[in-house]
């Protein structure tokens, strides 16, 4: 049972974090066309300079908007501390990057609001 009420925290928790997550994509482009690249390839995951081609923008961009970077990314607004992506280790320290679930359900409203 104790299982069940840290799920339902744990949602509430993304239910609370939806308002900030729309208005973060929808005040940088480059967060919100990384997430449209990784909607699109979802289940793979791709990496840094692979992102930053597809999109059109440099490798510090795109890291910028994924982990945070200075005073142009906000930490507590970029991808990763959002929920949207999720950062996985991939051998000789490459990092890759794809949705979550709940990255997948943002978008899935966003397209639906467009």
């Amino acid at each position: 049972m104790g299982g069940m009420q840290s799920g339902s925290k744990v949602e509430k928790h993304l239910d609370a974090k939806r308002p900030i997550i729309i208005r973060s994509l929808r005040r940088s482009n480059i967060r919100k066309k990384i997430a449209e690249y990784l909607f699109e390839i979802s289940p793979s995951y791709s990496y840094t300079s692979e992102i930053a081609y597809n999109v059109k923008t440099t490798p510090t961009n795109v890291i910028g908007a994924l982990r945070g970077m200075g005073t142009r990314y906000k930490e507590d607004e970029s991808l990763l501390s959002l929920n949207i992506v999720e950062e996985k280790e991939s051998g000789r320290n490459i990092k890759l990057y794809g949705l979550t679930p709940f990255g997948k359900e943002i978008l899935e409203i966003l397209h639906k609001r467009e």
